[in-house]
C-alpha cells in the first residue's frame, strides 16, 4: 500500500513539475506580451540584467521594475528563440530575437536549475 502511494505521488510530481521546455515556452509568452509581471516569475531571486552593454545585478523586485521600464520603452512585436543549448557545467542558455516596431534586440538568457526549478539567472538585451 505504501509503495502504491509513493508511486502515485511520484507520478503526480513528475506530471506537474514544469520541465525546462515548459519554462522556456512560458518565458517566450511573457516576452511576446512584454509582461515583466509574468517574466519575473521565471527569474532567480537575484538576476543580472544587461541592456545595450550596461549590466547590473538586481533583486527580484528591482528586476521587475527594470524589465517593466524596458518593455514600456520597447513594446514587443514578437519574440522567438533562434538557438538553445547547455554548457558542460549544466547551465542552459537561449538566444532569441525580441522584435520591435523598428528593429530588434538579440536576447541571451542563462537559465539555472535552482532547487529543482529552472530560473533565469542572466538576461542580456543587445540592440541589433
Amino acid at each position: 500500500m505504501i509503495k502504491i502511494g509513493f508511486l502515485l505521488s511520484s507520478l503526480l510530481f513528475t506530471f506537474f513539475t514544469p520541465t525546462q521546455e515548459d519554462i522556456l515556452a512560458n518565458i517566450a509568452v511573457a516576452m511576446k506580451a512584454g509582461s515583466s509581471k509574468e517574466l519575473i516569475k521565471f527569474c532567480n531571486t537575484n538576476i543580472e540584467i544587461k541592456v545595450d552593454g550596461k549590466a547590473s545585478n538586481y533583486s527580484i523586485a528591482q528586476a521587475e521594475v527594470v524589465l517593466k521600464d524596458f518593455f514600456l520603452k520597447n513594446p514587443p512585436k514578437g519574440f522567438q528563440y533562434i538557438h538553445q543549448g547547455s554548457s558542460p557545467e549544466g547551465l542552459k542558455y537561449t538566444i532569441g530575437t525580441y522584435s520591435l516596431e523598428e528593429g530588434s534586440y538579440r536576447v541571451v538568457m542563462v537559465v539555472k536549475n535552482v532547487k529543482n526549478q529552472f530560473k533565469i539567472d542572466t538576461i542580456n538585451f543587445s540592440r541589433e
